[in-house]
């Protein structure tokens, strides 16, 4: 069997397929799209350190606070960071929130399977009992529904774990703009072999997580679980988040009768990939949260490219959320590069065969999403908005 025999597919993408078995990459190789997806990815690691040191704190210094009202400051509370929060001059964490709960709600990987054992209960009742026993109407609720607080336990793992995902994501991009900066990384397939060095070096990286007590430190993700980065948080974050997603408040119907939402969850295509930018950027969408964290933080030769488009900045998240989605496909390449059964590039047909449909199962779910759109040549000249006049 040769590759060429292979290659006789009439799956409707086939030919990023083909690209990417060519040593290719999902998002093709230009400076505009170099510039964006650089640019937008600096501003996303500098989020993504605000976001994993307050998901973190919040595990651990808010375990078991059932009204956290204070959550999002740190533990630096003041009354003009407060009045700053009320009027929104701050970082959305709340869009971190919404990521957590994405994930905890999809499920996937070792650290969901971990959370519903024997093993994971018997480390978080200890921690309750540690942590309330001073406490026993709660308590006592808890003996009515067992798994009240348990799954407030739950929840706090993934609190934990996606902050320490992001921990390394954040330092990924910072290094990959620094690199940028240095003139190391010009090309996109560069950046997608920056994402892939960084996901296969910190592949094991453990995910644990312990709260301190009083004078006394419980276990609730042990290192003993064997939880590592990549399968457990990194392959379901890239499930919950870039595929999967949560339908958003106020674009479609919620009512059962509706039909608007799949009855199924695997069926469900409202992730960073399929996303319209156009209501993505609009009030009441959660990643809209996103955009205007990251607006804050754009590198001066990308915002100057979008103070160059024709709508200026009157549509800059939207601007931002299609940058966004050319970046997040660049991490999706290095994620299917590295999780392939073989090499892309192999030169051994039995391997070119699994590969092949490999990449037909991963690109089975591209088919609605914007892969076709971030292809298309970037133009941000007004002149695409003039209509002729008949001379």
């Amino acid at each position: 069997m040769t590759l060429s025999k292979i290659k006789n597919s009439t799956h409707p993408l086939i030919e990023y397929i083909e690209r990417l078995e060519a040593g290719g990459d999902l998002l093709p190789d230009s400076p505009e799209n170099m510039v964006e997806v650089v640019g937008i990815l600096k501003s996303y690691g500098i989020i993504l350190d605000a976001y994993s040191r307050n998901l973190i704190y919040i595990a651990e210094n808010q375990f078991l606070v059932l009204f956290p009202f204070f959550k999002y400051f740190n533990g630096e509370f003041s009354f003009p960071k407060l009045w700053k929060h009320w009027f929104h001059d701050r970082i959305n964490f709340e869009y971190a929130e919404y990521c957590m709960k994405a994930m905890f709600w999809h499920g996937g990987g070792g650290l969901d399977k971990y959370v519903d054992s024997p093993e994971f209960q018997k480390l978080a009742e200890a921690a309750i009992q540690a942590k309330l026993k001073f406490n026993p109407f709660i308590l006592g609720i808890n003996q009515l529904f067992p798994d009240f607080l348990l799954e407030q336990v739950r929840q706090l793992a993934y609190y934990s774990a996606l902050g320490q995902f992001w921990r390394i994501m954040s330092d990924m991009f910072i290094s990959l703009s620094d690199g940028y900066d240095a003139g190391e990384i010009t090309s996109i397939p560069e950046v997608v072999n920056h994402i892939l060095k960084g996901l296969v070096a910190d592949a094991n990286t453990p995910i644990t997580y312990s709260v301190k007590i009083g004078d006394k430190v419980y276990d609730i993700l042990p290192k003993e679980a064997g939880l590592t980065f990549l399968m457990d948080t990194a392959v379901p974050y890239v499930e919950a988040v870039f595929f999967r997603g949560t339908p958003f408040p106020g674009t479609i119907s919620y009512n059962a009768q509706a039909h608007q939402i799949p009855e199924f969850q695997e069926q469900f295509s409202y992730g960073a990939l399929y996303a319209d930018p156009l209501p993505t950027g609009a009030a009441g969408i959660p990643p809209t949260l996103l955009m205007q964290d990251m607006r804050h933080y754009l590198p001066d030769y990308l915002h100057e490219v979008y103070r160059n488009s024709c709508r200026g900045e009157d549509d800059l998240r939207v601007q931002i959320c299609q940058s966004f989605q050319k970046s997040m496909f660049c991490v999706t390449t290095a994620a299917i590069q590295g999780l392939a059964p073989y090499p892309l590039d192999t030169k051994e047909p039995a391997q070119q065969q699994a590969n092949r449909v490999y990449l037909e199962r991963w690109l089975d779910r591209f088919v609605t999403s914007r892969l076709s759109e971030v292809n298309k040549p970037t133009e941000r000249s007004c002149q695409l908005f003039v209509t002729p006049v008949d001379k």
